[in-house]
């Protein structure tokens, strides 16, 4: 499995970075490959400065070792070899009307003494993180979302809809990141779902990424907007960066794996502003988003 999921995210990367190129028009992905001291590596493609997007990564990875000791006691095994691999995306338009997307699958596998698996499961998912809401995007988003689950089964999208809005929740700010989405974890073989029709559903999520986001691209790239709203935009991505810093599973993942540091941090924005007690003016456009984010509701 981990061979041929590594070779699907390998392709993935290559569909969603022409896919995003095309959009944007003008900025290309400029590759880095790189190797993990104790085992494996990966490929991080970013794109920057586009006449759509300002900062964006879509990297796959293959890391193999010993588990660390915080993984250890995570799991609670005093011993242990892993593998994991997964494609992270991560991108931030320069339009506050254009809303920042994350995706991420992954798959992940750990072994005895003798080399046998003991435990394996896939992960991921993907999510909208809106600067103003337009509320047919959101719709658009998880429709997509909808129709890729509903495809193995009637209970995905709200199960996983639900986890997305759980997780992705600032818990010291109490509001949700973003819109939502899809997010799923441990997704292991079972008497209902073998490990290869987790694969095909983990997959179809994947395909399904550029339908999710690419339409709401088009619709908003050549909106126009004004000092102020772009200001509003640098401030509420100082709450993605607080959630990817303190809470993201991923991120900490990384960190405590020895990960590549340019390729964790990826996801942070080059722009960013925090403000004392920011507030936005009641009744406002901004006032909305704020108000929504702190209380999740079913788009679909």
């Amino acid at each position: 499995m981990k061979e041929q999921f590594y070779q699907y995210i390998q392709q993935l990367q290559d569909t969603i970075c022409a896919g995003l190129e095309a959009v944007d028009g003008e900025a290309t992905f400029v590759e880095d490959l790189w190797d993990r001291p104790e085992g494996g590596g990966g490929r991080t493609r970013v794109i920057s400065e586009g006449k759509v997007f300002e900062k964006g990564g879509v990297n796959i990875s293959s890391v193999h070792g010993e588990l660390p000791l915080a993984l250890r006691k995570q799991f609670g095994v005093e011993a242990g070899n892993f593998y994991a691999c997964g494609l992270s995306l991560v991108i931030h338009p320069t339009n506050p009307m254009v809303p920042t997307v994350h995706a991420n699958w992954r798959y992940f596998e750990m072994y005895d003494e003798q080399g046998d698996v003991v435990t394996q499961w896939f992960g991921g998912g993907q999510d909208l993180t809106p600067y103003y809401l337009f509320d047919e995007d959101a719709i658009h988003f998880h429709t997509v979302c909808k129709n890729a689950c509903e495809a193995h089964s009637a209970t995905f999208y709200q199960t996983f809809k639900k986890k997305c809005d759980e997780y992705f929740w600032n818990a010291h700010r109490h509001e949700a990141r973003g819109i939502g989405g899809l997010f799923f974890d441990y997704l292991k073989p079972t008497d209902e779902m073998s490990l290869e029709q987790w694969y095909n559903f983990v997959t179809e999520v994947g395909n399904s990424f550029l339908e999710s986001y690419v339409p709401i691209v088009e619709k908003r790239k050549e909106l126009t907007y004004t000092k102020e709203q772009r200001d509003w935009q640098e401030v509420r991505r100082g709450r993605y960066v607080e959630f990817n810093l303190v809470h993201d599973r991923g991120t900490l993942f990384g960190l405590k794996t020895n990960g590549r540091i340019e390729s964790i941090l990826m996801s942070l924005p080059p722009h960013v502003q925090w403000h004392y007690c920011h507030e936005p003016e009641k009744g406002s456009w901004e006032e909305k988003l704020v108000n929504t984010l702190m209380n999740p509701k079913n788009w679909v």
